[in-house]
């Protein structure tokens, strides 16, 4: 740790560091790495070997466990009755005629004064049956797949497009991997974002939770296909040199006990805290208990298993603020650095956390980790060596918060470019962050998308490229700015939701009771932007511009530098990657011969949000060429600079 503002939590930092190298010596045994040590999916789990079928379960209160499926009419029969291990282990040998591919099968647990049916910890495939909506596990053997193409080459910054499988069709119904990847991947490729995230690919019984009430956590989510269909997504993407990461959730499991793992052998304590410590109270779920080794092994190998049975090319962990604070970061705001290191933290989440990244990074070295994370933990995107928790990018969740709070509360009159730059560039200097505009959390039911906030009504008659519309105007120039200034001051990487590039319309709503379980805003209305008529293009144009400019000239490998922050004409300009990047915020003034100091040379257009192909007017002359003035011992430059528009400049 480098920060002097830590020397008072020096002893807490190495406490905790040593915590983690006891628990990882331990989870790794007599194995060369900790990752060889994490197999739990190899051993439990339905597996044919040797010419049978072997089922292990890890129950330790249970007093008996018989499998129920096709064969045995689903009744409990002496023939598949598990025969008890040591450990609290549980183990079924059958013949190779007793389970065919695509069978299904339960669990019947029995322990002291109770039972229950329950699916397999580790079952890699669960399906729901169409009428009574009950899930069962399913066998799955199928021919395997045959991977076409090897990872994208690792390192270049992350560029995330943000996607959701189910809701990636313009129909009302949940959409496939196959349609995803035969319509949704070449427009990704084409805006040339390098990541994809994918959302809710881990099994959760409502579909309405977004993915983030996973019940089982090794299961590809059967409502978007078979586990084939997603390998051969994300081969499709590799081939087009995009990697494809996991939005991973082990910040806490499904509270459905006939789906998922709670009061999985009668217990609650089996896989999380028991008591109140047991329930988040605000999610309605399970809490891990990451102190407890079978359960570290049961996440680690999770890394493991998507990594290596997937090809995934990383992680974006889900809620980590929730798992380090005992209080879960409720309500809190982390105003000063004691607030990190006052006994409220989870010791045992901070050692998971730091040796599921160590695990992430010995199957696959290139991989990205991500934490999604609010309160601001120091050490938390820093190395593992240096005593931090090793991720590679943390996300900056102020950014859009500063946006739709700036949109909400502040007339365009009064921004404060000096604020718009620091909430920006906010971060700690070890640290690398995902900088966004918005997420899927800023589209979410009873909020608005950006675009949304600023056109509101007028999204539906004032979008078509015939007609004026002052609304629409100062929506299409704040959208393509806002965009334009986060990306520019991006911290390390940036990532944009499915469909909010462009401007799409409205908030995201599941199917649920409370709409009729409707559809209508669990899609994307893809023919907007197709319409020629219609500006959507021009934002999309935009986008796509911005993006493959950002990564062609590899700008994010460089830091900005603030060269002007005029507060009373809200002008911002800085430098990076030898790039002069200026913006007029004034809703009303542009400036004509406005100089300020920047470093010599010949500056010429390179990108300009006021271009007549990204929706613009076209005020500005990009075949200009300007050159400094060295006058009293500073380079001058002199521009035009409209009102509302961001400009990019190549300095030569």
């Amino acid at each position: 740790m480098t920060d002097p503002l830590l020397k008072p939590y020096e002893g807490i930092i190495q406490a905790r560091y040593a915590h983690t190298l006891r628990t990882a010596q331990m989870m790794q045994g007599r194995e060369v790495r900790l990752s060889d040590n994490c197999n739990s999916h190899l051993y439990y789990g339905l597996h044919f070997t040797n010419s049978q079928w072997i089922l292990r379960e890890w129950a330790p209160n249970a007093t008996a466990i018989y499998l129920l499926c096709n064969t045995n009419d689903w009744q409990k029969d002496e023939t598949f009755r598990f025969e008890q291990l040591s450990g609290g282990n549980w183990e079924l040998c059958l013949p190779v005629e007793a389970l065919h591919h695509q069978d299904l099968y339960k669990l019947l647990i029995e322990w002291q004064g109770g039972a229950a049916e329950r699916l397999p910890s580790h079952t890699v495939r669960a399906v729901q049956d169409e009428y009574t909506k009950v899930f069962c596990a399913q066998v799955w053997q199928p021919v395997p797949y045959q991977w076409q193409h090897d990872r994208p080459t690792g390192g270049e910054p992350p560029l995330i497009y943000e996607a959701h499988i189910g809701m990636s069709t313009e129909h009302q119904r949940v959409s496939t991997f196959v349609e995803f990847r035969l319509f949704v991947l070449p427009r990704i490729a084409r805006l040339g974002y390098n990541v994809i995230q994918l959302m809710a690919i881990q099994e959760h019984p409502y579909y309405g939770s977004f993915g983030y009430q996973v019940a089982n956590f090794f299961a590809v989510s059967s409502r978007f296909g078979t586990p084939e269909e997603l390998k051969e997504l994300i081969d499709a993407a590799h081939g087009l040199g995009i990697r494809v990461i996991l939005d991973i959730v082990h910040s806490h499991s499904v509270s459905n006990e006939a789906e998922g793992l709670s009061e999985f052998d009668g217990t609650e304590y089996q896989y999380f805290h028991a008591g109140e410590r047991g329930k988040h109270p605000a999610w309605d779920s399970r809490c891990f208990n990451y102190g407890k080794p079978e359960v570290l092994n049961f996440l680690l190998s999770n890394c493991k298993y998507w990594l290596e049975e997937y090809k995934f090319d990383g992680f974006r962990f889900d809620g980590v603020t929730s798992m380090l604070y005992y209080d879960h970061g409720l309500g809190k705001a982390f105003t000063n650095y004691s607030f990190y290191y006052d006994g409220n933290e989870d010791g045992d989440a901070i050692t998971y956390l730091t040796l599921a990244n160590q695990v992430v990074h010995e199957v696959y070295p290139e991989a990205i980790t991500i934490a999604e994370e609010m309160s601001g933990m120091p050490g938390l995107a820093s190395p593992i060596a240096d005593e931090g928790m090793g991720f590679d990018y943390k996300m900056s969740m102020g950014i859009p918060d500063y946006w739709i709070k700036l949109l909400k509360e502040v007339p365009d009159e009064r921004w404060h470019v000096g604020d718009i730059y620091y909430e920006l560039t906010n971060k700690r200097a070890e640290e690398k962050t995902i900088s966004y505009a918005e997420s899927h959390d800023q589209a979410l039911v009873g909020d608005k998308t950006i675009f949304f906030r600023l056109t509101d009504k007028e999204i539906y008659t004032g979008m078509s490229v015939f007609d004026q519309n002052l609304i629409v105007s100062r929506a299409m120039a704040l959208h393509k700015m806002i965009r334009l200034v986060t990306l520019g001051t991006a911290g390390g990487g940036y990532l944009t939701f499915m469909g909010n590039e462009w401007g799409h319309p409205e908030w995201i709503d599941f199917p649920r009771e409370g709409n009729g379980w409707s559809y209508q805003h669990a899609r994307r209305l893809w023919s907007l932007v197709d319409d020629k008529n219609l500006r959507f293009k021009d934002l999309n144009a935009f986008d796509a511009a911005m993006v493959h400019f950002v990564r062609e000239h590899r700008i994010l490998e460089s830091e900005p530098h603030v060269l002007l922050r005029d507060i009373e004409r809200q002008l911002l300009a800085f430098e990076r990657g030898g790039y002069l990047w200026v913006f007029n915020f004034s809703p009303s003034r542009s400036y004509t011969d406005y100089q300020f100091n920047v470093p010599a040379g010949k500056y010429t257009a390179v990108l300009n949000t006021d271009n007549v192909a990204f929706g613009g007017v076209g005020l500005l002359n990009e075949s200009t060429e300007h050159f400094t003035a060295h006058t009293g011992g500073e380079n001058l430059i002199s521009l035009y600079l409209p009102a509302r528009v961001g400009l990019v400049m190549k300095r030569e």
